[in-house]
């Protein structure tokens, strides 16, 4: 059995919340409950008493407790929870806004090089009960939608906690969005109020947002005013928009007058949250309030060991869901670090600069991120203090071993390392860190607990230390309520619960391991599978990307003579040709350290990787793109130029 690359310390344990909260559980359940794994039982095989469990030891607010904690439907998605409870979502992330905290820091924002700004929680508050008046006063009531098209800035923050505060259902999109993409999404949700930036930096450069959302407010008649948040200039010209107000006239609302924090049911609607739409017109998943409240006050607070006095980072835009689990740290008294822009500019160090300079103390992240980093030479512990920093956090897409062994010889050795993995359609994870357990060289620490994980063979059974389906066999809190407009829960049902009927079956391709951990492969629909052998993209991304011309790579099965043959694509670094050595090269690593059913048939060169929204990269459209089927919504990605260079490739016919 492998040696941990790192083990959290006696005095580390006993201090963790994870480990109060097992003698929290213990004095008040009447349990023996020893250590992690045995707590993980108890909240999967004790979902009624789990639940209130962390709902009083992350001390929710609700204005009505519940009359019952879980209720089996007649199918999964049936169940229900918490049935009773009122509570406020907003009212929960502005706990902290008391006497003792008014003045400590709720956001630090940094916007590449451009711009800096903090936020108190006293600010924050205030800010929030004027942006309620003005909701207050434009008819807002509970279930109305308000989106926000915005970077990450504060405002964004603000807006969302004014909408929840009033019972509105807040939606997201980032600003590089285009106006399809946008379109796609709040055109299904009709939103009453529109909250928008001038533009937005990326590399330096400004870029215009206020056309684009011209056009939306044009093209959505639900629309009936936009807020614009100066960014690029404190003079933002908004006259070529219709019923558009600044969102510094907004904050002059009088926050005496704001409405209360409206009282609503566990599963009153919060987010409206959106599939990547790659296989077509995006999927409008919505989330409840106090169902994703419980599930991120769980994760932040057991799993991440944030307390109050912690600051929180984590790279995201406003268009995936690790922004709306980023602002949920406030309801742990956490000051939230905001960073808008490149993570690369003005210099690759520029988010080190930010954890020494703000005194992060959880820093998150993407597995690409690391890994470019590690291409780049970077060397943090040799560049930058970073002794605030306690744990990183990294999600997006499997981390590989090799940026565990990166981090540990490069950012420091008394780092916790968590890898954590979940998705948009629970906007929390299945997999998370563990801050009172060790960290092993390629895995994920721990299932999150009341999540009933297992992973199931192609017949369906429950199988560890064996590759297979990811799947949940128990319903929980942070299940979507619902799909918008899916008469019937159809989309719903198909999603998740076709593969294994009445379970949840994710769509990762995983592996419980030895140490009861995890190992993500892939999405197990791009799983490939040549001769009848199921083998994970990562596998093959791992070994690839060791090579230093490799920057990054995808790998998807083609049709050919009656069987799959693998195709590997490459990015390589700068100035680097594909040659016939090079591939060969490739070829040999690849075989040397998986197998030779790994090996491609073919590695091609292409000049750049097509990517969604959100960073991910898309084995799925370029398999349609190299089998001549169309792709059918671009707007879903990044670069949807990128595919053109994957069109009718001479090797592919050979």
């Amino acid at each position: 059995m492998s040696e941990p690359l790192w083990t959290p310390t006696d005095a580390q344990i006993e201090k963790a919340n994870m480990s109060r909260f097992i003698d929290y559980v213990n004095a008040h359940w009447s349990t023996d409950i020893k250590d992690f794994h045995s707590l993980y039982a108890w909240s999967v095989a004790s979902p009624s008493a789990f639940w209130p469990a962390v709902w009083q030891f992350c001390d929710i607010k609700a204005s009505r407790r519940w009359d019952s904690v879980f209720e089996q439907g007649s199918e999964f998605l049936d169940s229900r929870w918490f049935r009773g409870a009122t509570l406020n979502f907003s009212e929960n992330l502005l706990k902290y806004h008391n006497e003792q905290n008014k003045t400590k820091a709720a956001i630090v924002f940094w916007g590449e090089d451009r711009v800096k700004r903090r936020l108190s929680y006293g600010e924050l508050y205030r800010q929030v009960a004027s942006v309620a008046t003005y909701l207050n006063e434009r008819g807002v009531e509970p279930g109305d939608r308000v989106a926000g098209f915005l970077p990450n800035l504060p405002e964004t923050i603000t807006a969302m906690l004014a909408t929840t505060r009033v019972g509105g259902v807040w939606s997201s999109c980032s600003p590089d969005f285009g106006f399809n993409g946008v379109l796609d999404r709040f055109g299904q949700i009709m939103p009453k109020v529109l909250f928008t930036a001038d533009g937005y930096y990326f590399k330096g450069k400004a870029i215009d947002s206020l056309e684009t959302v011209r056009q939306l407010k044009q093209a959505i008649p639900s629309i009936e005013q936009v807020v614009v948040a100066p960014y690029l200039s404190a003079d933002s010209d908004i006259s070529r928009l219709d019923d558009a107000i600044v969102f510094g006239d907004v904050l002059n609302r009088p926050a005496e007058e704001a409405p209360p924090f409206a009282q609503l049911p566990f599963d009153h609607p919060l987010y409206v949250m959106y599939s990547s739409g790659t296989t077509g017109i995006p999927k409008c998943i919505v989330h409840s309030a106090g169902g994703t409240l419980i599930q991120h006050l769980k994760e932040h607070a057991l799993h991440t060991n944030l307390c109050p006095g912690d600051v929180l980072f984590y790279f995201t835009t406003c268009g995936w869901m690790m922004w709306n689990w980023l602002v949920s740290g406030l309801a742990s008294g956490a000051t939230l670090a905001l960073y808008d822009g490149s993570p690369f500019f003005p210099r690759p160090e520029v988010l080190l600069d930010f954890v020494d300079q703000e005194g992060i103390t959880v820093f998150g992240t993407s597995a690409k991120y690391l890994s470019a980093l590690e291409k780049a030479g970077i060397r943090p512990r040799h560049t930058h203090d970073l002794s605030s920093l306690r744990t990183i956090l990294s999600t997006g897409s499997p981390l590989l071993p090799e940026s565990f062994d990166y981090v540990y010889q490069e950012w420091g050795r008394d780092i916790q390392l968590a890898s954590i993995s979940g998705g948009t359609d629970i906007i929390s994870c299945f997999a998370l860190g563990n801050p009172v357990l060790p960290v092993y060289r390629g895995e994920l620490q721990s299932r999150g607990l009341g999540m009933k994980v297992e992973v199931f063979n192609e017949a369906g059974q429950s199988v560890t230390q064996e590759k297979g389906e990811l799947v949940c066999t128990a319903p929980f809190p942070s299940m979507p309520i619902y799909f918008w407009n899916d008469k019937g829960n159809e989309k719903y049902r198909a999603a998740y619960f076709e593969r294994f009927p009445g379970l949840w079956a994710h769509g990762d391709y995983a592996e419980l391991t030895a140490h009861d951990g995890l190992v993500i492969y892939g999405r197990s629909d791009a799983v490939l599978n040549p001769a009848g052998v199921r083998i994970g993209t990562a596998e093959i991304y791992r070994q690839a990307e060791k090579m230093p011309s490799v920057l990054e790579s995808l790998a998807v099965g083609q049709a050919w003579q009656g069987d799959t043959r693998i195709i590997l694509f490459v990015k390589s670094t700068e100035g680097t040709r594909l040659d016939e050595g090079l591939k060969q090269a490739i070829k040999k690593k690849i075989r040397d350290n998986t197998t030779a059913r790994h090996v491609p048939a073919k590695v091609i060169q292409v000049p750049d990787i097509p990517r969604t929204l959100s960073g991910k990269i898309v084995e799925l459209a370029v398999t349609q793109v190299i089998h001549g089927r169309p792709v059918k919504n671009t707007d879903a990605l990044a670069n949807p130029e990128a595919l053109a260079y994957f069109e009718n490739l001479a090797e592919l016919k050979e």
